[in-house]
């Protein structure tokens, strides 16, 4: 998201998301994830020998369960559920799913918010008692962006990233106004489908600190993201 020419994933308005300051930018993909063989593994007790169907049969077997799921954003100011595109970006989507289950989110805070523009976390180094500098942190790889033809408008959670295009990570943002200035520029893979005041509530919290005065005053925890059941 938005971000400063720095490793972080901040997005900021002038440059918008990148992980540190402001920058726009513009390209990206998939996952870095490359099969060391040709192989195509089993999806399920019986075998599947085409190459094509399989990789067919996986893409739809992981829409069908991203579609059937939600995650819930339990935050200090109560909980935001977000419903998932994975039609548009299948990596993204598993991959957060994955760190949340891992609980790899929980006990993180919300590190940049700028008031009607966007809400940004994720990031480990808001962690209590982490050292590194907030909004420079990821999850030890990177996930090629897949941008996409969803507009970032108020309620859109998308990924935040540097200057690099396939830089995301684990950083988030989710929009409280209208961006469409990201559009085809940052991975859109879900959106709020419930706890609008939620939101509306952590971008209106006083902020201070910082080039863009985006830095909360108070700590603004996420409890737990969680993957349930739609």
């Amino acid at each position: 998201m938005p971000s400063r020419q720095s490793r972080s994933e901040d997005l900021s308005l002038s440059s918008f998301l990148f992980l540190g300051a402001p920058l726009p930018v513009r390209s990206v993909t998939g996952l870095r994830r490359k099969r060391k063989d040709g192989r195509v593994r089993s999806l399920t007790h019986s075998r599947l020998t085409d190459p094509t169907l399989a990789r067919d049969s996986a893409a739809f077997m992981s829409t069908e369960s991203s579609s059937n799921e939600v995650a819930v954003i339990s935050t200090a100011y109560s909980d935001m559920t977000v419903s998932f595109w994975s039609d548009v970006a299948p990596k993204t989507v598993e991959n957060f799913k994955k760190l949340a289950r891992d609980g790899f989110y929980d006990g993180t805070a919300f590190h940049r918010i700028i008031k009607g523009f966007m809400i940004q976390g994720g990031c480990p180094n808001t962690k209590e008692g982490a050292t590194g500098m907030p909004g420079t942190g990821d999850p030890g790889y990177k996930v090629d962006a897949e941008f996409n033809e969803k507009p970032h408008v108020r309620g859109v959670l998308s990924m935040a990233r540097s200057a690099d295009p396939n830089s995301a990570g684990c950083q988030f943002f989710v929009c409280h106004g209208d961006a469409r200035f990201l559009d085809r520029q940052y991975t859109a893979f879900g959106e709020v489908t419930g706890g609008d005041s939620v939101l509306e509530q952590i971008a209106t919290l006083p902020t201070g600190g910082g080039g863009e005065n985006s830095t909360p005053i108070e700590r603004v925890e996420v409890k737990s993201v969680t993957i349930q059941a739609a």
